[in-house]
């Protein structure tokens, strides 16, 4: 015969050794916080085009517009940081440069449905810019170099971060023209390669910054 204390003391005996092992197996592992869920994939917003008008092209010209000289009739008028708002401006510039290189990493449509083309220069002459559809075949046949330019602007915005967190105003003048030389040699490589030769030539008539 069963003892019905005993059948009674079963259930209790169940929950104390369930509480054990939850007590001796510790907290259940974290995920690695870079780790994306295959629930969630990463969904991009803008296209390759609105991106560059309206994320890198503007956050760019924190950095280039922070020291310009500008040479007139009458003088010579110097433009540079010189509060810590100033300054703050330049490497919050710099921050989202290097986020942004991130972004174009991420395969997403050149331009928005429907865009148009560039327009050619003389009727009758091929456009120097290519189609968004021939751009986007050319970074889809080579993105192992797609991937290393958008790593360039990375590596040349944590570069005027440094510069700007050291208040450094000469190398504020040189890394916005490393920036745009970064930017330049990738547009030659996939927005408009027929102009490259011409395009490397007058970079050879520019004036550069120098004391």
């Amino acid at each position: 015969m069963i003892d019905r204390r005993s059948v009674r003391a079963l259930p209790a005996l169940a929950v104390s050794i369930l509480l054990l092992a939850q007590c001796s197996s510790g907290p259940a592992p974290v995920p690695p916080a870079n780790t994306t869920s295959a629930t969630s994939p990463l969904t991009p917003v803008l296209s390759v085009k609105e991106l560059m008008e309206h994320i890198v092209d503007p956050t760019a010209d924190w950095i280039f517009d922070a020291a310009v000289v500008d040479v007139t009739a009458t003088g010579i008028k110097e433009t540079v940081p010189r509060s810590d708002e100033d300054w703050l401006r330049v490497e919050r510039g710099a921050m989202l440069l290097a986020e942004a290189s991130n972004l174009l990493k991420m395969p997403r449509a050149m331009a928005p449905a429907g865009a148009a083309g560039s327009t050619p220069l003389k009727p009758g002459e091929p456009s120097p810019e290519l189609s968004p559809a021939e751009i986007e075949a050319k970074v889809n046949a080579n993105r192992d170099l797609w991937n290393k330019h958008a790593d360039e602007l990375r590596t040349v915005a944590l570069a005027s971060l440094t510069v700007a967190r050291a208040r450094n105003v000469d190398g504020l003048f040189k890394i916005g023209s490393d920036i745009d030389k970064t930017c330049e040699n990738c547009h030659l490589e996939f927005w408009y390669p027929g102009d490259k030769e011409a395009v490397l030539a007058d970079q050879k008539k520019k004036v550069t910054y120098g004391k």
